[in-house]
């Protein structure tokens, strides 16, 4: 029993620790609210600084925190009986609060960065067994309202448009006809139907969306009106009524949003009601509770590894990256990729760079074709749940990033995505119609990623993947660069015959050289599906638009890709 002294130094590190999560959190919230001036100004670039700005707070606050706690407990700071009973105090005191998983993210983070903790220390830190213990929560009066939808009257509709985008300056444009054909198209015509409406506005590059839903709580109905501002002003510019449109709108392929709520696990619990197969970790992930998202995600893929024990990680289907080791629980839609310890001869990039361009893009806006890789270290994975072959593989090619206890396998640094079909797998088992979409869809990922000033780099299909809804990201990122950094050339005509049969370049060719006109030779497609591709993205073989794309960039004109299909706009 910790008393005297002590028990003031638990006291004070226990106010310190619960005063700088408050701190954090309300300048998460500063951040975040300047999302409704971006968008009335349509300010994309800086909504896009915004998120990586947040993104980095929690660690500044953190480390700030870290150092204040240094100064409180002195000598003490390493004496495990004393966060044990820090642990213990601040449960208590955050039993009952709205967001309590927030609070104990956040003494966790403190507690496994000063200890430097292993897979999990139950009596330092709180565990899925802790978070088990909570209430379920429940969407509360203060996170939403019911209003009232009459897709008949137009007038109705002009005064609905107009009270979901209050919060703007001036009026809300809205084509009152179309609309009203939208909605018809997938709405009974029974009159006014209750929907219940989130109160937060939720910001996305030039964006803002109002969420909810429509029929009874147990079957919802998605319904989300989602605006646009430029020059001309703010207009209602799509409504989406499918679960696939919302579900893509909160995917992991997308930045995350902008949106000041409150209460944070009232709106998770809202919005998984309305996706029920999307992982809560990518819930808080998407709405830039990045750290909560990880843990949730920890702590659900391994209570599947225990409680499906009979399988085993294996490496991951498609051909083996020169740069990184990927593997996965074939039951369990993550992938785990560790940096190889040395890269094959053809590569020439350093792990240095490799994690930079990782961070890259963390920072960067992923227009919907880049996957969001989240960092984890320390991981404790137990043996048994290794095969044999994985386990050989990760320690002779990733000594450095691992050790081996007696019963675990400590891994020091890796990624964790979400698994998607690599494409070129995706291409040799579709049926015809889908492989040709996907092919399509492969180019415009090229572009989307180029007008976003996102060069890929290695265009093999191998790198590039299709998610559940159809959609072609890319997801190798140790080649990727700035678009900014590229210079595009014509392949030269050769003044000799003998030069123009090479193989080799008979040319000198720059370090950040880039041939478009060779792509197809690297592609790996067929030439039945290359003249698909050519068909339908000609331009992409063409040093000229890549150097427009440039221009453009510098102009300061960015690529706008909307998270959702043409069939939901006005």
């Amino acid at each position: 029993m910790i008393s005297g002294p002590q028990r003031i130094k638990v006291e004070a590190a226990l106010e310190c620790i619960h005063q700088a999560f408050d701190d954090y959190n309300a300048s998460f919230a500063d951040i975040t609210r300047r999302a409704r001036r971006r968008f009335v100004a349509n300010d994309r670039v800086g909504m896009t600084q915004d998120v990586s700005t947040r993104y980095a707070l929690y660690d500044e606050v953190i480390h700030e925190t870290i150092s204040r706690l240094e100064q409180i407990l002195g000598d003490r700071l390493f004496r495990r009986p004393i966060w044990v009973e820090i642990k213990k105090t601040f449960a208590a005191k955050t039993a009952d609060y709205v967001d309590v998983k927030l609070y104990r993210t956040f003494f966790n983070t403190i507690s496994r960065r000063l200890f430097k903790t292993t897979g999990v220390d139950e009596a330092i830190e709180f565990t899925a067994t802790d978070a088990a213990k909570l209430s379920q929560p429940r969407p509360s009066d203060s996170i939403s309202q019911t209003i009232s939808l009459d897709s008949s009257n137009p007038e109705d509709l002009v005064a609905l448009v107009s009270s979901l985008g209050s919060q703007w300056p001036g009026s809300v444009s809205v084509d009152t006809a179309a609309l009203q054909h939208h909605l018809s198209t997938s709405l009974s015509d029974e009159g006014p139907q209750p929907v219940e409406m989130l109160d937060a506005y939720f910001y996305r590059g030039g964006r803002a969306y109002r969420v909810g839903y429509m029929g009874d709580a147990s079957a919802p109905q998605p319904i989300v009106f989602v605006f646009a501002s430029g020059c001309d002003g703010i207009w209602l510019e799509a409504v989406l009524l499918e679960r696939q449109e919302l579900s893509i709108l909160f995917g992991y392929t997308f930045n995350y949003f902008m949106a000041d709520l409150d209460q944070v696990e009232p709106v998770i619990y809202f919005l998984s009601q309305l996706l029920p197969s999307k992982p809560i970790a990518e819930l808080y992930t998407v709405l830039g509770r990045v750290k909560q998202g990880k843990t949730e995600r920890y702590q659900s893929f391994f209570a599947h590894l225990q409680a499906d024990c009979q399988e085993a990680l294996v490496e991951a289907e498609g051909k083996k990256g020169m740069v990184m080791l990927v593997f996965t629980l074939p039951s369990y839609p993550l992938v785990f990729k560790l940096i190889r310890d040395r890269f094959a001869p053809s590569k020439q990039v350093t792990r240095t760079e490799v994690l930079e361009r990782y961070h890259l893009v963390f920072r960067h806006d992923r227009i919907g074709r880049l996957i969001d890789a989240q960092e984890f270290r320390e991981l404790k994975i137990p043996l048994g749940s290794l095969s044999k072959p994985l386990l050989d593989v990760i320690e002779s090619q990733c000594q450095r990033l691992v050790e081996r206890s007696e019963s675990d396998l400590i891994i020091h640094h890796c990624y964790v995505e979400r698994r998607v079909r690599p494409l070129d797998l995706y291409l040799a088992e579709a049926d015809e119609a889908s492989a040709m979409q996907a092919v399509i869809d492969y180019g415009q990922s090229i572009k989307d990623l180029a007008r976003s000033n996102i060069f890929a780099g290695d265009l093999l299909p191998k790198n590039f993947g299709v998610t559940g809804s159809g959609r072609v990201v890319f997801y190798d990122y140790d080649e990727l660069r700035l678009m900014s950094e590229c210079h595009f050339r014509h392949w030269p005509e050769a003044d000799d015959d003998v030069y123009g049969m090479s193989d080799e370049p008979w040319f000198y060719v720059g370090e950040n050289d880039v041939f478009p006109e060779q792509f197809s030779l690297f592609m790996g497609l067929g030439p039945e599906r290359l003249a698909l591709l050519k068909k339908h993205h000609q331009e992409l073989f063409d040093a000229d638009w890549w150097r427009q794309v440039q221009a453009d960039l510098s102009s300061g004109q960015l690529l706008d890709v909307p998270p959702f299909t043409s069939k939901a706009m006005l």
